[in-house]
């Protein structure tokens, strides 16, 4: 994948593609740092300010990179031996993908869901919108309904049979 890191645009300018590839190397730094190593503080050099964060699912987590923090924190206790491994990072403009893919144990509460114990394995791809050399915008598409599965959760399509 090495081409789509450092295909040239046409019509895109050096100072754009320095850019853009500062700005996916910091989204791998991200990954790295703050998923796999558990430095979550890292979100502070990663995050703007006023960062908005677009998600399937509902959240109440602060904004900013405060927030963002907060939300590896909260996944590393109930995940602590996880580990990221980068899929695919690739960029165009303000624009960087990247696609990542986890591992760890469940020994913690992850949400209303009480410690398995259970391994698992997932996959998640994260669009990000950058401005002056922070992320402004993240887009999540983690497979949240895969993990749930393999935590054993009951999972619905539709109304609840009890209901």
């Amino acid at each position: 994948m090495s081409g789509v890191d450092s295909a040239p645009v046409p019509g895109r300018t050096e100072e754009a593609t320095v850019s853009t590839d500062a700005n996916k190397a910091l989204v791998r730094r991200f990954y790295e740092e703050v998923w796999d190593r558990g430095n979550t503080d890292f979100a502070f050099e990663v995050f703007a300010d006023d960062y908005v964060r677009h998600d399937f699912r509902p959240t109440t987590t602060v904004p900013g990179p405060a927030g963002q923090k907060a939300i590896a924190d909260d996944f590393r206790a109930a995940f602590p031996d996880l580990r990221v491994v980068v899929d695919l990072i690739f960029g165009e403009g303000d624009f960087v993908v990247g696609r990542w893919t986890a591992s760890g144990t469940h020994l913690g509460a992850w949400g209303a869901v009480e410690p398995t114990g259970r391994p698992v394995t997932f996959s998640a791809a994260n669009l990000y919108r950058f401005e002056d050399g922070k992320v402004a915008e993240i887009w999540n598409h983690r497979d949240d309904l895969g993990l749930s599965e393999q935590l054993g959760v009951a999972i619905y399509a539709g109304a609840r049979p009890d209901s």
